[in-house]
């Protein structure tokens, strides 16, 4: 199952988060009436303590807007519309943004034959950023080894990959992603077990053997709240 996705990530100082969630909620009330839009999720830094015993990158970004399209070609044609460009118009001074689109694949989880729908609202949201050596080849060994094993952590709801696409949209440049991974569970005890597991020490010696790359590799809890679809 896939979709096809664009990512706004809005970082900046603490002292800016009133402006970037003011500013958020009135984006999301025009990107929800974008013509060929399937779904809009608002990810938010977790209230709540997640615990990863192998990294620690702090709250993430203000914000990340994901909206979602059945087609690339919707997502282009949404990409490089006039409405989209004017939601951005009056951006915050201090916030910084990025759009980066995305083919993004879903994938079984805990045994099941099918991926399930996105619904439950912890995510776990991990980006790799270039450069590698061979990017065919990181990207080629991490979805061969990482989502089967991440669908085996216990209380997992959903794993999911996005493969980065050459679509930019309203003058905002891209992040640089190589790849980018999220794993969603029901809330951050779940997280915080599954963390914990044997399954985390396995996908640990998948990372170290990794094909080389130099790029940085982040990893943020984040609530999620749909919004349309």
């Amino acid at each position: 199952m896939k979709d096809w996705v664009f990512e706004l990530a809005c970082t900046g100082m603490a002292n800016r988060a009133a402006d970037a969630e003011a500013w958020a909620n009135t984006a999301v009330r025009l990107w929800a009436g974008l013509s060929g839009l399937a779904a809009l999720d608002l990810y938010r830094p977790s209230t709540a303590t997640a615990h990863d015993p192998f990294n620690d990158d702090g709250p993430g970004p203000r914000f990340i807007a994901m909206l979602a399209f059945p087609s690339r070609e919707a997502l282009e044609r949404v990409a490089g519309s006039s409405a989209f460009a004017t939601s951005f118009a009056e951006r915050p001074a201090g916030l910084d943004f990025t759009g980066s689109a995305f083919e993004r694949h879903f994938y079984p989880v805990a045994g099941e034959a099918k991926p399930a729908p996105l619904t439950a609202p912890f995510s776990y949201v991990v980006r790799y950023h270039k450069p590698a050596e061979d990017e065919a080849a990181f990207i080629r060994n991490y979805v061969e080894t990482h989502p089967p094993t991440l669908a085996t952590l216990p209380g997992i709801r959903a794993v999911m990959c996005y493969f980065p696409l050459p679509v930019q949209a309203a003058a905002l440049a891209p992040a640089g992603y190589m790849i980018g991974n999220e794993v969603v569970f029901d809330d951050v005890a779940a997280f915080n077990a599954a963390m914990q597991s044997p399954v985390r020490q396995e996908l640990r010696r998948h990372f170290r053997e990794f094909p080389p790359f130099r790029g940085r590799n982040t990893h943020f809890a984040m609530d999620r709240t749909r919004h349309a679809g």
